[in-house]
């Protein structure tokens, strides 16, 4: 009776135990988009490394980068990564937020249909077409700084329609109601599996550019730094886990975007999605001039205290120093230089 008692206890005490971690993580509101290069949100909230950096982590989806961002500006989120479009277009305006990372870079494609497709060889070949967009993309604003580069004005020489999500993009050009659509990944190798095809990918118009950027409002990284730091640290083990753990990343993922395990994995593993988690803070101010040489913005913001670097680059040095055998924190110690410096 005695040894019953005791086991109960202890049983009791270990449930109380878990309930009082759950209790004492810090909670947050993490919007995402359903893309496979949002994958290390999901990784780190399936696999625990959120729940084991003391964070208790709602996934938030939005169908587009323009919804999600206001959600942020709104502090119905407390983070999201959500293009690099919208928060350069919010910071023009004044807006006060903070860039503390990425989750990805590239990774977005036009697509056209069969017939289509061979009309167009390059960027100049869209004068005279329909473009059909989603709002805010990151893509959106390559797209037509792109098109500045060769000489065409995209408010005049061709027609922009920016649409809800990439399904919908996908649909009009299928319907033949534009000749061409922009989508982010996996959606253009849907739009291929769908009888469409791909005909530019976005790095080849400025290569390597930034997309998703992990934004907070600046009053939220003055109140809780220690937060964004767990933050930082949970999405780059998620990186790190990606890399040597293929299945386990691809099933995270599944449960978020509902599409073929196949297609997810060619969409994540796939030469044109970055997965840094860096600021690249020289990429974003790229990015930025770019959007205003495009006149997609009137002015550049000043973005010399709207990148936080230094907290990447803190939560990166001590993982360095805890894993002084594994060459990747080495690698990226070195990539954050060049991308920041």
């Amino acid at each position: 009776m005695q040894r019953t008692f005791a086991l109960k206890t202890f049983v009791a005490a270990i449930a109380f135990a878990g309930t009082l971690g759950s209790a004492f993580a810090e909670q947050l509101k993490v919007g995402h988009i359903p893309a496979t290069g949002h994958a290390k949100f999901f990784v780190a909230k399936e696999q625990g490394i959120f729940a084991k950096e003391g964070l208790d982590v709602e996934l938030i989806e939005f169908q587009n980068s323009a919804d999600g961002l206001n959600a942020v500006i709104a502090g119905k989120l407390d983070i999201g990564a959500f293009g690099t479009t919208g928060p350069i277009a919010h910071l023009s305006k004044g807006t006060k937020l903070k860039i503390i990372g990425g989750i990805m870079g590239g990774d977005a494609a036009l697509v056209a249909s069969q017939a289509n497709a061979g009309k167009i060889k390059g960027i100049a070949d869209l004068k005279g077409k329909k473009v059909a967009t989603v709002r805010m993309a990151s893509g959106d604003a390559v797209l037509r700084g792109a098109l500045k580069d060769k000489g065409l004005n995209w408010k005049t020489d061709l027609q922009i329609f920016e649409l809800k999500n990439p399904s919908a993009v996908i649909e009009a050009v299928k319907s033949g109601q534009v000749d061409v659509g922009l989508v982010w990944g996996p959606h253009d190798l849907r739009a291929e599996d769908q009888g469409l095809k791909v005909v530019i990918h976005s790095t080849d118009l400025q290569r390597g550019h930034p997309c998703c950027r992990l934004v907070i409002t600046e009053a939220s990284a003055a109140r809780s730094p220690a937060t964004w730091e767990k933050f930082i640290r949970a999405i780059l083990k998620a990186e790190r886990f990606t890399v040597e753990n293929k299945k386990e990343t691809i099933e995270s993922i599944a449960k978020y975007v509902k599409l073929d395990q196949q297609l997810l994995w060619r969409g994540y593993y796939s030469e044109y999605l970055d997965q840094s988690t860096d600021p690249d803070a020289k990429g974003v101010k790229h990015f930025a001039d770019v959007m205003v040489n495009s006149e997609f913005i009137t002015k550049a913001p000043d973005l010399s205290t709207s990148i936080d670097v230094a907290l990447y680059e803190k939560v990166l040095n001590q993982l360095v120093k805890e894993n002084p055998n594994d060459a990747y924190w080495k690698k990226l110690q070195k990539d954050f230089k060049r991308k920041n410096a």
